[in-house]
This record gives structure tokens, C-alpha cells and sequence, in this order.
């Protein structure tokens, strides 16, 4: 490795033809072992190429200037530079890019300033701005003195849950924070003390995800909606039960949703029918979870199997794909249809699919009073108890589950063998789940 570069490590087909560039960046003060939980999944279609911030994992710290003045002088369009030298050495013209919290930061200025150079961006638990220039110039200077020890009590909490923190996964971040140089992290303090693209994500024209855990502390929701209502044309997805580190902590739906989105925006394949199933099939079970869309496919008859192949690729495949909605709008549309046409089944079902979509019970409150004028007061009325009996089944649901948790806690505070938590769960059936039909 040449010392003006940072660390990588490239995964993903390369025969008979070499499959679609995509770089991956990480956050500060974890390595690309971050992004570990994705990389089967998006090595499948794509060359992945995931780096090392400077002083991170095995890339020198001496790759960002770090003169431990009041005014550090890093920037992201050096940590940008470092990321085009990359992908000038593999020769790629044009690639995807994802990146986490500062990765995501990398994107958005690769986007902005080389618009020809990427192809497609996905932002995870990322900002147009990371708070106060102080905070960081304090942090910095905190690291510098002490070592990123400093740094380890705080992130279980703000990377992931406490509960998350001492699994494998949560452990493994911990430890590369530990064994980060001092020098390379405040280096990207500093660059975070500087950063800020408010001004111009409206220059943005890549295809734009942005992934938003629902309980990050370092980028909440209102970071990523900024960027997404900036962004022209960008889809927005939050992610329940997640914190900064949402593909760690849960990795099957931000797979999902950057499968997806790299699947939408891919270079048309006519008569591709495998690609739109496959893309489908992520958007199917991102919105709707694995295990409605686990149901459906286990119900599968040979009558139903290809109304089934059809729904992925076409509902799922090419119209809930697409870029020119976000997945709250296509929720609300959704709702509304489903209320004119009396279909209380599939109703229920897409009123937990658009609380996943981040639509807040009160918003969906909005839709069916709006639907009460355009669609009927009958409609609404009946959409009304419909939402109600979802909302309690979730609420009842959520109750057993922390009932569970408790009772496993005291019995393991007593030395006695943890009860099922799934003895105390209530056992709830879809009402789509008896057609054999399950969108």
C-alpha cells in the first residue's frame, strides 16, 4: 500500500465482467469491519471498495494533517480526495457511494463537487452539519491529550443501545475505537468542526437514499430529513429500534434499503425480470418486514406463484422502487386508496408498513381525516377502528416484549435460568395472512 492512501479492501465479482463499482465509507472511530453486516449482500452485484479513515484500522493517521492547533486544518475535500485517488487507481470513472456519519459526509461532498463521479448515494446516520465547530475543536483536543479511551464509555448509547454494546458486533466497534490512533481521530474532529454542506445539497443530482436511525442521539431524524428536503428527489427512511450505528445494530433493514436503492438506480437491463424481482423482494420485506413477507412466500401454491412473482416485480420491483416519491408520501397514497376501496386487510397491513416508514401515528391520523372528505365518512370511520386495532395489537405487543425483558433480568439477577421471552409474547395474525395473496 502507497502511503498517500488510505486502507481498503476490495470484495465483489470481478468475472466474466466487472460488476458496478461501490465505495463504502465508515464512521469516526470504527474501521470498514462496519460495514461487515452489508458486505455479503452488496458484494453479490457490486465491486465493493471499503476504506479506512486516517488513523483508523491500517490507514496511516499521516494522511490528514493534524497540528493539534485551536483550528485544525483537515478538511472533507481532503478525506473526498483520498477517496477519488482510490477509485482512480481501480480505474472507476463513475461509482456508487455509501458512507456512515462522517462517510456519509464524504458522500454528500463527492456528490456536490463531482457530480460526475458518483453515480448513486446512500447517506447512513449522517448530517449537512455536525453541531457546534466547539464541540469538536473540544473533543479533539480531549483525544489528543487522553487517547480515544476517552472516547469508549460514551458510545454505547450513541453508537447503539446498552443492550447492543456487549454482543460480538458492539464489542468488535468498541475495540477498534480503542486501537484508533489519537492523532488520525482528532484529525477528523477537526474536519467535522469545519464541515458543513447546508449550502450545497441543492447541487446534489445523484439518485439519493438517506438512512436515519430513529433513536440516534448523534444525527437524529431532523439531520437526515434537512438533507433529504434538500436534495432533489431524495428518499428518506428512518429506522426504528436504531441508534448512530443503524446497519450494526439493525443490519437487515438498512441491507434492504441500500439493496434497493443501488437496485433502482442501476443502468437499465431490459427484460431483466430477475434484477426487478430481486430489487422488489428488498423493498418488499424493508417495508413490510421479513417476517409478513416470510408468511407469503411459505403460503405459496402453485396457483398463487406467479400472481406472487408478479407483485414483486412489478408493485414491489418497479413502482415502489422508484426515486420520484419518498416511501412516506407512497405510504400515505397507499392509505388513502386502500380506505376508498373498503380493503380493511391489506389496510392493517400498510398501517404498520408506514409506521416503518416513518410516518408518526398522529400523520396517519392526518391521512384518514383527509380521507373522511375525499373518500367517505364511512371509509374513515371504518380506516379509524382498523388503525385503532393495529395500534393496540403494537401497543399489547411491545408491553409483553418489555414484561419478558424484565422477567429475564430479575431471573438472571436471582442466578436462575432466563424464561422464554416468548412465553409472555401475544400471538397477533395478520389479517392478510389468510388469503394465501400477502402483498
Amino acid at each position: 500500500m502507497t502511503t498517500n492512501r488510505p486502507h481498503h479492501h476490495l470484495t465483489g465479482p470481478t468475472h466474466p465482467t466487472p460488476a458496478p463499482p461501490l465505495i463504502l465509507g465508515p464512521s469516526i472511530g470504527t474501521s470498514l469491519a462496519v460495514w461487515e453486516p452489508q458486505l455479503p449482500a452488496l458484494a453479490r452485484e457490486h465491486r465493493v471498495l471499503r476504506w479506512d479513515l486516517p488513523g483508523h484500522g491500517r490507514s496511516p493517521a499521516a494522511l490528514l494533517p493534524s497540528d493539534g492547533s485551536a483550528d485544525g486544518s483537515a478538511t472533507i475535500g481532503q478525506l473526498a480526495d483520498l477517496v477519488l485517488r482510490l477509485a482512480d487507481d481501480q480505474g472507476w470513472e463513475r461509482f456508487a457511494y455509501a458512507g456512515i456519519s462522517i462517510g456519509g459526509a464524504v458522500g454528500l461532498y463527492l456528490a456536490a463537487h463531482h457530480p460526475d463521479r458518483v453515480s448513486c448515494l446512500a447517506v447512513v446516520c449522517s448530517s449537512a452539519r455536525f453541531g457546534d465547530p466547539a464541540v469538536w475543536r473540544e473533543r479533539a483536543a480531549l483525544v489528543r491529550a487522553e487517547g480515544t479511551e476517552a472516547m469508549v464509555a460514551s458510545r454505547p448509547g450513541t453508537w447503539f443501545s446498552h443492550r447492543f454494546a456487549p454482543s460480538p458486533a458492539g464489542a468488535a466497534l468498541i475495540e477498534d475505537l480503542r486501537a484508533t490512533d489519537r492523532a488520525g481521530y482528532a484529525a477528523c474532529c477537526d474536519v467535522l468542526a469545519t464541515y458543513d454542506m447546508t449550502a450545497d445539497l441543492a447541487r446534489i443530482t445523484a439518485p439519493t437514499l438517506v438512512v436515519a436511525g430513529r433513536d440516534d442521539p448523534a444525527t437524529p431524524p431532523a439531520h437526515a430529513r434537512r438533507i433529504a428536503d434538500a436534495v432533489p428527489g431524495a428518499s428518506l427512511l428512518e429506522i426504528a429500534g436504531a441508534a448512530h450505528l443503524a446497519g450494526v445494530e439493525r443490519p437487515e433493514a438498512v441491507t434492504a434499503a441500500l439493496l434497493a436503492h443501488l437496485s433502482s438506480t442501476a443502468a437499465p437491463r431490459p427484460g431483466d425480470d430477475t434484477s426487478r424481482h430481486a430489487a422488489g423482494m428488498a423493498v418488499r420485506r424493508a417495508v413490510l418486514g421479513d417476517a409478513h413477507v416470510d408468511r407469503a412466500v411459505a403460503r405459496t401454491t402453485p396457483f398463487t406463484a406467479r400472481f406472487q412473482d408478479f407483485i414483486t416485480r412489478y408493485a414491489w420491483g418497479e413502482i415502489w422502487t422508484g426515486d420520484g416519491l419518498d416511501r412516506r408520501t407512497r405510504s400515505c397514497i397507499t392509505l388513502t386508496a386502500l380506505i376508498a376501496h373498503g380493503h380493511e386487510a391489506e389496510l392493517a397491513m400498510h398501517i404498520r408498513a408506514a409506521l416503518t416508514n416513518g410516518l408518526t401515528r398522529e400523520e396517519i391520523g392526518e391521512v384518514l381525516l383527509q380521507s373522511a372528505i375525499y373518500c367517505g365518512v364511512p371509509a374513515a370511520n371504518s380506516a379509524f377502528a382498523t388503525a385503532q386495532r393495529v395500534f393496540d395489537e403494537l401497543d399489547a405487543n411491545a408491553d409483553a416484549n418489555a414484561d419478558a425483558d424484565a422477567d429475564a433480568d430479575a431471573d438472571a439477577d436471582a442466578d436462575n435460568t432466563s424464561a422464554d421471552a416468548s412465553a409472555n409474547t401475544s400471538t397477533h395474525v395478520d389479517p392478510a395472512s389468510h388469503s394465501g395473496t400477502e402483498k
